[in-house]
């Protein structure tokens, strides 16, 4: 059984998935045996254990179970309307990043980040985070956004519990782009 397989079925089945909706949007929990049960209709011998080894491994940290261990949820990324996840709201770092594709740039730098069909803009306290997440899309483009100003002029940033900072949006004269690194 592919871990990685497994591992992005389940993000997507945490985060997206609509039909049937697996979770609860109070919170965005869901019952670790529903889960269970549908993973083991691709991958048979999926079982409790390895499901901890997938949420163990994510080096991402993508998941967490509650504390009952009997529900388990996706941290962030969340595109199903009305899923809450708690977050807290710290006191931001002066700067964080946020990593895109080249090809992206001339409506970001017009229009400002937005969350697309999430709830929220990704933001990363480290260069190579969100440069790595750039690659994913193409040529890889890094922002540097002014955390700092951004909290103080108002807007909320909210922290995930696996450190992914978050912004409902962010406008263009919050951020600039950075040469390669």
């Amino acid at each position: 059984m592919n871990l990685q397989k497994c591992s992005v079925q389940l993000s997507y089945m945490l985060r997206h998935s609509t039909e049937p909706l697996y979770i609860d949007i109070n919170g965005g929990w869901a019952n670790v045996e529903d889960i269970l049960s549908v993973l083991r209709l691709r991958y048979p011998e999926m079982d409790r254990e390895t499901l901890d080894e997938i949420v163990a491994g994510d080096r991402k940290g993508r998941y967490a179970y509650d504390e009952t261990g009997t529900k388990i949820r996706a941290n962030q990324g969340h595109s199903i309307e009305g899923v809450t996840v708690e977050m807290t709201s710290p006191e931001p770092p002066e700067f964080l990043y946020h990593g895109t594709a080249e090809r992206f740039l001339p409506s970001i730098l017009q229009e400002g980040l937005k969350p697309m069909t999430r709830q929220f803009v990704h933001l990363s306290a480290q260069y190579e985070t969100a440069h790595t997440v750039g690659k994913r899309h193409g040529k890889p483009v890094v922002l540097l956004i002014r955390a700092a100003d951004f909290a103080a002029d108002g807007h909320r940033l909210l922290l995930s519990a696996n450190g992914v900072w978050q912004a409902e949006a962010v406008l263009p004269e919050y951020f600039s782009v950075m040469e390669d690194a």
